[in-house]
């Protein structure tokens, strides 16, 4: 039918357009998030791009869930503004007539957000929890790196190595800096090399070099001349944290139905149905008079989806601390979004009646 084909093929462009906008937006907010992270030395700056990306991958089912929303409403209002609404009445179609075709371009969708949010969410979270933690745990091996100064991972200890020779393993124009206990420690030296010891320790051996102690605005700072000067670099072994609730797969939270699991498998189960809710929401909610031509539904849209996510994210947080029962807070909301939708669809079916005689049929069975 020529009326469902325009309807999807509008729907499809206007949701892949406004996807993309949200993800482009969202790109940008992460690479000024993470990139400062970067600077602070939160994480490493070669994993930045890693870390967008699964921050992206992660946060894509809910990106779709408001780009189904809004492409639903800007396809309709269009179509209500531009008149196109009146010619499909006036060939005998109604706005229940709306319902079906767009469910059925909505439905694939809506299963793809399910799977992101019970599957991809939490792999995207333990990816990114593993590579920033690598790098919080590195050892200070990883800072002997020719011309570079270093950091240690908590920010106590820095290297700089001019030159290294693998080969004959001698370094030159070495530079550390040590902070303890508020004191600093600075060692340069010429020339040295790296030892490494049977349990596996690596040192810094430097030679010819001078070495300053102390605070230099107090009287006990000391500068030093030395022969040879060790110093330890740290081999950590690097232990995986215990995973998030948001980091667990399906299977694990059902493994162990705590509370904080609980409300990740409502959150995540929610998704989808929210996706469905707002999706009906805006087949009434499109609504626009031709003749005024604003645009006070979008207003209500974001209105709504507000409401609704920062209302499962309630139910969430109320499961996770035990205040309230996964079975009471997993249908309410969304059977709650059900009922405004339908009762707008009727509404919108005959709207020269008032609105409470339009729900007289439905509550008492009579038409």
């Amino acid at each position: 039918m020529i009326f469902q084909r325009s309807l999807r093929r509008e729907l499809s462009f206007t949701t892949g357009g406004v996807f993309l906008i949200l993800v482009t937006i969202m790109i940008t907010t992460l690479v000024i998030r993470i990139l400062g992270f970067a600077a602070n030395g939160k994480v490493n700056p070669e994993d930045a791009l890693v870390l967008i990306a699964l921050a992206t991958l992660g946060y894509t089912a809910v990106l779709l869930t408001v780009s189904l929303f809004v492409a639903v409403l800007i396809v309709l209002v269009r179509w209500y503004k531009d008149s196109e609404m009146i010619v499909w009445f006036s060939s005998g179609l109604s706005i229940m007539s709306l319902i079906r075709p767009i469910l059925s371009f909505a439905l694939p969708l809506i299963v793809i957000i399910g799977a992101l949010a019970i599957f991809v969410w939490p792999w995207a979270n333990r990816e990114s929890s593993v590579i920033s933690q690598r790098f919080q745990q590195r050892d200070d091996v990883s800072m002997v790196t020719a011309g570079q100064f270093r950091e240690s991972a908590k920010a106590e200890r820095v290297f700089f190595i001019e030159q290294i020779d693998v080969d004959k393993n001698i370094i030159k124009n070495i530079f550390v800096a040590d902070t303890r206990n508020q004191r600093l420690s600075i060692a340069v030296a010429e020339s040295g090399y790296l030892e490494n010891s049977p349990n596996g320790e690596k040192t810094v051996v430097l030679q010819n070099g001078r070495r300053y102690d102390g605070q230099p605005t107090q009287p006990n700072f000391r500068i030093l001349e030395f022969a040879e000067y060790r110093t330890k670099i740290r081999s950590k072994e690097i232990k995986a944290p215990p995973p998030r609730d948001r980091e667990k797969d399906l299977f694990e939270l059902l493994a162990t139905p705590t509370n904080q699991n609980k409300g990740e498998i409502l959150w995540r189960l929610g998704l989808p149905l929210m996706a469905l809710g707002l999706v009906l929401i805006a087949i009434p909610l499109a609504y626009v008079n031709p003749r005024l031509g604003n645009y006070t539904a979008l207003f209500y849209a974001v209105l709504i989806y507000l409401i609704y996510s920062n209302l499962l994210n309630l139910a969430q947080n109320f499961v996770a601390q035990g205040k309230l029962n996964f079975f009471m807070a997993i249908w309410p909301i969304h059977f709650i979004a059900l009922v405004i939708a339908l009762i707008l669809i009727r509404n919108r079916v005959n709207p020269s009646i008032a609105w409470w005689r339009r729900q007289l049929p439905a509550l008492f069975g009579r038409q």
